[in-house]
């Protein structure tokens, strides 16, 4: 596995913790920021002795590593729906520019047969990655309304609770059935 094949499969093991990453602190955004630098010109250094279409493939899957390092470390450092499918988005694009620069060294049909598979993959993981965002969206969009539910519950049973204990008071007189509703209120948090 050359060096460009090795960055785009820790790229793509990457995409798999990129969406419940931590979000980095500005230093270490800038130190993963100048590694990646780093690596983009080793590994468009290694093409450098390579020739023709070959040559083309390996800058193709420099550059590509590239943008999803950097679409990567941006899901990391500002963590989000939108990050991520930028993350995912950049990954799709950098494959097929990849595979169509594979289908150069076809011919005739064959050369069109593997363009048009390389757009149909292409296609296939933009879609995925906006079913992905789309999906998150609903599911964080559910999960506060799941949240506002449940508070509103919650403060309704409160108040009920807060009823019936002050209710029980009124069978109480004078000093003691003073005590009492101010005890429900400080145990309900009515003050």
């Amino acid at each position: 596995m050359n060096y460009q094949h090795k960055l785009i499969a820790i790229a793509m093991a990457a995409s798999l913790v990129c969406g419940g990453a931590m979000a980095l602190t500005k230093d270490e955004y800038k130190a993963q920021k100048d590694r990646i630098i780093a690596n983009y010109k080793a590994a468009k250094n290694n093409c450098a002795e390579l020739k023709s279409n070959a040559k083309d493939i390996c800058v193709s899957e420099a550059k590509g590593a590239e943008k999803m390092a950097n679409a990567e470390l941006e899901a990391q450092y500002k963590p989000s729906e939108k990050a991520t499918y930028k993350f995912e988005k950049a990954r799709a694009d950098a494959m097929y520019d990849t595979a169509r620069e594979r289908c150069d060294d076809l011919a005739g049909n064959a050369k069109d047969v593997c363009v048009k598979d390389a757009k149909a993959i292409h296609t296939r993981a933009l879609a995925q990655a906006k079913v992905n965002r789309v999906s998150g969206e609903a599911t964080a969009a559910k999960n506060q309304k799941v949240s506002d539910a449940v508070n509103e519950g919650n403060k309704d049973i409160n108040e009920a609770n807060y009823k019936a204990a002050k209710e029980r008071c009124e069978t109480f007189a004078g000093d003691v059935k003073s005590r009492c509703v101010a005890d429900m209120k400080l145990k309900f948090g009515k003050t």
